[in-house]
């Protein structure tokens, strides 16, 4: 049995008590536990969807120990970072069992809300770049250093990373063992003490301990940013420490989709990491904020910081938004601070600031309107399927008429969209080698079950031989169908348009006749028609006939091609593939002469 098959099995399963509730959380972990890092899919989706849900209905300190088990595996970065967000039990526990590489962790750290980070400092099998992360983070250790760790270094000047910061306090005496150990230390451990070589003498032990309490306050001033003596201190590896300058120009941050700053330079983090975007005082109040909740960039932002003396006084913001390359969720922000009078210095490649286009705003709306209508298309089809229990046949209709509404809705977001992308020119058309001439006639095939009953449709005319065009079939489907269902759509009963397929100086060259009701139209007015202008039986689009025929200018445009306003006729042209070579022709496609 494949992985799919028995994740499908699980989400099918009916959770209808707590018994079974508990059960199907628990196989949802083992199954999602396992998953490669880089599987996508809606079925994924679905399942980290329904342990959301399922989490709801369990307790915390029952979901904290399913998390412990040592049966569960628990190697996947994205279901660690989904328990991560749960309760402090569930997400110290997820931390704590998480079998994750060495990249996994330094991926997911800056990911993990700053209050669960202190749960991955406690382990010790990150390793050292993952150490040095968290110490960027303003994630350290607290306590002193162990005693023997101390003496050790005193004498051979070599240090002991990894020993446990509690132990045991040194007794007076060597020969008094029994002495209670001092306030604050941990309890005298049978199995450990005996193993552990105990001071000489009283003096030894108890310069130790001063030895321990001066590398601790030493240690605090590095990380607080403090002026250091001019006294030598021990070697304790804190190399992972890195003091800023005393006069802070400029340092890179990112935050998360909530705006908290969750990285910065190094040295610059205790200072920095934690402030919220949207807290900070501005010059224009108000203008900071409306950009962040229409995450929009934020360009020469005047800001006034204040906190530690490294970073107060006024600074100037710029940063980019970025996105999920894969679903287009929103992550947040990165960019660059600097202090108003220092010059501009160019930031990392991903936090450079890009003029943002109509192109961009669009598809940046739609990003967000994506969200909320695919919660309500998921909704009502758990409603109509009865997936929760039965429902009155009254509202499973409603809810089919709903998630039918979404879907159109859908529909029209992703035309949105391409016209978006190919008129920014985010994306280019699938390459290939088709036949445009047996599309157009398949396509015409298609319509004749509308055309037909009204005695309407189109009159081919096409040449013998035509040279094929470098697109693959799909786009060419895409372009010839919303071109001539737009058509066909608002032609009258009995109108039969002419439709001529030649090849002429290298291009592959359709010429239709327009409608009546659009044959006197002057270009623009074709073009700009809304949707409802003119009446239409058969609809290529949601948004009427000129967004149709405008999407389909865009992309011949991306094929090298053209549409043309011809009169009482559209013309359409593409290059067309040189004959017995497998590269393109070079002949242009601008030309339109008869």
């Amino acid at each position: 049995m494949h992985f799919d098959d028995r994740l499908g099995t699980v989400l099918r399963l009916r959770a209808d008590g707590p018994a079974v509730r508990r059960i199907q959380y628990r196989q949802l972990l083992d199954l999602l536990g396992t998953v490669p890092s880089e599987t996508r899919g809606e079925q994924i989706d679905s399942a980290f969807a329904r342990l959301g849900e399922l989490a709801v209905t369990i307790p915390a300190q029952e979901r904290a120990a399913m998390v412990r088990d040592d049966g569960l595996r628990l190697r996947s970065p994205r279901l660690v970072a989904s328990l991560a967000q749960d309760d402090s039990l569930v997400a110290g526990a997820a931390l704590d069992r998480a079998e994750l590489n060495e990249n996994q962790w330094l991926d997911l750290i800056p990911a993990l809300p700053i209050i669960t980070r202190g749960h991955v400092r406690r382990r010790h099998d990150l390793g050292r770049a993952v150490e040095l992360q968290l110490a960027r983070l303003g994630i350290v250790e607290r306590g002193l250093p162990v005693a023997t760790q101390v003496q050790a270094e005193a004498t051979t000047g070599e240090s002991f990373p990894g020993a446990q910061p509690h132990v045991a306090a040194p007794a007076s005496t060597a020969a008094d063992d029994t002495q209670p150990a001092m306030a604050g230390s941990a309890p005298a451990d049978p199995d450990i003490l005996p193993s552990q070589s105990p001071p000489p003498t009283a003096g030894d032990g108890i310069g130790a301990l001063v030895r321990r309490i001066e590398a601790y306050r030493r240690a605090r001033r590095v990380i607080d940013h403090q002026p250091m003596v001019d006294a030598p201190r021990l070697p304790l590896d804190e190399d992972h420490l890195f003091p800023a300058p005393c006069a802070l120009k400029a340092f890179n941050f990112a935050t998360d989709a909530a705006g908290r700053i969750v990285w910065t330079d190094p040295g610059v983090a205790p200072m920095i990491v934690g402030l919220a975007l949207a807290g900070i005082n501005t010059d224009t109040p108000g203008s900071l904020g409306e950009a962040l909740r229409r995450r929009q960039p934020l360009v020469a932002i005047a800001a006034t910081l204040e906190g530690a003396p490294g970073i107060t006084g006024s600074w100037q913001i710029d940063a980019a938004p970025w996105f999920d390359p894969l679903g287009g969720r929103h992550l947040g922000w990165r960019g660059r601070m600097r202090r108003f009078g220092e010059p501009s210095v160019t930031a990392p490649a991903e936090a450079a600031i890009q003029p943002e286009s109509q192109s961009d705003r669009i598809r940046q709306m739609l990003h967000e309107l994506r969200t909320p209508v695919n919660a309500i298309q998921g909704f009502a089809e758990v409603i109509q399927q009865q997936l929760f229990g039965p429902t009155p046949h009254e509202y499973r209709a409603l809810a089919a008429s709903i998630a039918g509404d979404a879907a159109r809705m859908l529909a029209a977001f992703g035309e949105l969209e391409r016209l978006a992308k190919l008129e920014s020119h985010a994306i280019d058309l699938e390459p290939g080698e088709t036949d445009l001439g047996e599309v157009v006639n398949s396509t015409i095939a298609q319509l004749a079950a509308h055309t037909r009953q009204r005695g309407s449709g189109f009159a081919l005319k096409s040449d013998d031989s035509l040279p094929p065009v470098g697109l693959a079939r799909i786009e060419v489907e895409r372009i010839v169908w919303r071109l001539l269902a737009t058509l066909a759509g608002v032609s009258a009963p009995g109108e039969i348009l002419r439709l001529k397929l030649q090849s002429k100086r290298g291009l592959v060259r359709i010429d239709v006749a327009l409608p009546a009701t659009l044959a006197t139209r002057s270009e623009e007015e074709l073009f700009q028609a809304a949707a409802g202008a003119v009446p239409q039986v058969i609809s290529a689009g949601v948004f009427g006939l000129g967004f149709a025929l405008r999407l389909v200018a865009a992309e011949i445009r991306a094929a090298g091609g053209a549409l043309v306003h011809k009169g009482d006729r559209l013309r359409l042209t593409l290059p067309g593939l040189t004959q017995g070579a497998p590269d393109h022709s070079h002949t242009s496609a601008g030309s339109t002469g008869d």
